[in-house]
């Protein structure tokens, strides 16, 4: 297990099609607010993703109080700016083969094929580096696009957790999709 505040992935780099991925870094903090605090990107996120998206909210992610950074949790660069993440959560226990895929990006840079491909390049990396066999991703019933992306990659829709979130507009489904990996 990693020390706390450790982050192993740090040194990582993946290069794609238009898009780096890499570690956050404190600088990021100005790209981040920008993307982040606009009240479409957050609306087929956890509620862990806030709106407005404020200064406070960008210092507590970047300095590890919202997600762990001992987990591969990385930014998208696109034209030499952080505009989304993406990180793979790993399952512990029986569930140690899997993780929990997560992602978003700047509204700027949807509908250009972005995210179809970052997702690729990061699970070419992340399957082999964390070992793994299983992969899932949620997705709230009102963001078919993110179904898509996982679709292009290989991803499988395994079932709905029918009102399993309440959004500030009403009750939504959760969508489950998987993909396995030969292990």
């Amino acid at each position: 297990m990693a020390e706390p505040g450790a982050r192993p992935h740090a040194g990582v780099r993946i290069e794609g099609e238009g898009f780096v991925l890499r570690a956050w870094r404190q600088d990021d903090l100005d790209s981040l607010l920008h993307h982040a605090d606009d009240p479409q990107v957050p609306r087929g996120l956890s509620e862990r993703f806030p709106h407005p998206y404020t200064r406070a909210d960008g210092d507590a992610f970047l300095a590890g109080r919202v997600v762990d950074f001992a987990h591969p949790v990385f930014a998208i660069e696109i034209a030499g700016e952080a505009c989304g993440g993406i990180a793979a959560r790993p399952h512990a226990g029986e569930k140690a083969h899997g993780a929990e895929l997560g992602y978003w990006l700047g509204r700027r840079h949807w509908g250009h094929g972005h995210m179809t491909r970052v997702v690729a390049a990061y699970l070419d990396w992340v399957v082999p580096a964390l070992g793994l066999v299983r992969i899932e991703a949620n997705v709230l019933d009102t963001n078919p696009a993110s179904a898509r992306v996982l679709e292009k990659n290989g991803f499988v829709e395994e079932g709905c957790r029918r009102s399993a979130l309440r959004k500030p507009d009403g009750l939504h489904d959760l969508r489950l999709f998987g993909r396995l990996w030969s292990g």
